[in-house]
């Protein structure tokens, strides 16, 4: 196989997916105007379900349009020999390896976000300010944008060097040391994501005692969940849509809730939610989850320390010097539609989790709650209602609104 033969397989993987999407995108589209199924009749009113129907039309064009931007430029990118460019830069402000690994990442990424950064604003400060969602100031939109990029240069950094630093030692063994690596980052981030991480871009404090943290506490006793530490996060200097979560293990365990989802819901309601959260836990949901995704990586990487020594790889992205970084581009991309079939076996999985989370609360505590706090849920988030099973199958990660009510109904 040549070079470019190699490169336009990776051209014919970017167009095909961007067809996919666009198909899927369509198909879900034309569901938009379908009859409200009997059991979610009472989700919205009239008014309120033409603002679910226009708020959905208004992302399907916007997503159209970003992502139509977003092929043109990648392809752009590649057919101007965009990487033996930044390639150039970096090489000529250091000859080592990891220098210019690091060089070349972060002018890339530095400049993806600088050309999206007008999109997110966009959709932040005109569509979601438009249909009531946005509570974000444009000094928090900054700011969180600054902080993620200094995140992402100070951990994305130091993996790769690490990763940069394996391969030039250790030649194709590099990956066992790569994958422990992404593995004790993986574990760490887990236990600690909400002390560590969360407290940069939101305020957490302690739910206070009262009727709610009661209820919670009585529920948890019930079944023999040990649960001392629950938050209140400070969604809503972002957004009115809620949520909560659960993460940590051990002593750092912990359950999050949104303010919103305090502010939208009955104390019957978040006690419903939390036996959701408290179900996925007692499934051993969150350690399959962890533990498949270290072993996703660990694949993944020996298939990369196979094929990353060819100067293929990085020749078919235009670059007259093989190396690693250009390499790894390239076995991304190569590596895509595998990636699209794990992607769809994990959904799977978390599809058929979430029905084993929502039977846990259902026998648990109590079916009916749960029913209504996933109404006012979707309700202020303007859900779609009525999905394409095809865009289901390959985007969800949760069954349907109408899936969950019918199996909770059971």
């Amino acid at each position: 196989m040549t070079s470019t033969t190699l490169f336009y397989i990776i051209i014919a993987i970017l167009i095909i997916n961007f067809i996919i999407d666009k198909i899927l995108d369509a198909l879900n589209a034309k569901h938009y105007n379908n009859p409200i199924p009997e059991e979610l009749q009472d989700v919205y009113d009239e008014d309120e379900y033409k603002k679910s129907q226009a708020y959905k039309k208004t992302n399907y064009k916007f997503s159209n349009y970003t992502s139509a931007f977003s092929l043109l430029l990648t392809l752009a990118f590649f057919f101007f020999d965009g990487f033996e460019y930044i390639d150039t830069i970096a090489r000529n402000y250091s000859d080592n390896n990891i220098i210019i690994a690091l060089i070349f990442f972060g002018i890339i990424l530095l400049g993806s976000d600088i050309i999206t950064t007008p999109f997110a604003y966009y959709k932040t400060f005109v569509i979601e300010e438009k249909f009531g969602f946005n509570k974000t100031t444009k000094k928090i939109f900054i700011l969180d944008k600054i902080k993620s990029l200094l995140m992402m240069a100070i951990i994305g950094g130091v993996i790769l060097a690490l990763i940069v630093w394996f391969y030039d030692f250790t030649g194709n063994h590099f990956w066992l040391y790569a994958w422990a690596t992404i593995a004790v980052f993986s574990l760490f981030m887990n236990m600690f994501y909400s002390r560590l991480i969360v407290p940069l871009f939101n305020k957490q404090t302690p739910l206070e005692d009262g009727e709610l943290r009661n209820k919670i506490s009585d529920y948890a006793k019930s079944v023999g969940f040990k649960l001392n530490k629950v938050f209140v996060i400070d969604g809503s200097k972002r957004s009115t849509k809620a949520n909560a979560y659960f993460s940590g293990f051990g002593s750092e365990k912990r359950v999050t809730l949104y303010d919103t989802l305090i502010n939208d819901l009955e104390d019957e309601e978040i006690v419903a939610v939390l036996a959701h959260e408290v179900g996925h836990y007692k499934r051993k949901h969150i350690i399959f989850n962890l533990m498949s995704s270290i072993l996703l990586t660990g694949l993944t990487l020996y298939i990369l320390s196979i094929f990353i020594s060819n100067p293929l790889l990085s020749n078919a992205l235009g670059v007259a010097i093989p190396s690693f970084h250009i390499g790894l581009i390239a076995f991304g991309l190569l590596y895509s539609p595998i990636s699209e079939v794990t992607g769809l076996i994990m959904n799977y999985f978390s599809r058929k989790f979430e029905y084993q989370a929502d039977n846990y609360a259902k026998h648990t505590y109590k079916a009916e709650p749960l029913i209504t706090s996933l109404k006012k849920l979707s309700k202020n988030s303007l859900s779609n209602l009525t999905p394409h099973k095809a865009y289901v199958f390959m985007h969800y990660s949760h069954p349907t609104l109408l899936e969950r009510i019918r199996n909770l109904k059971l």
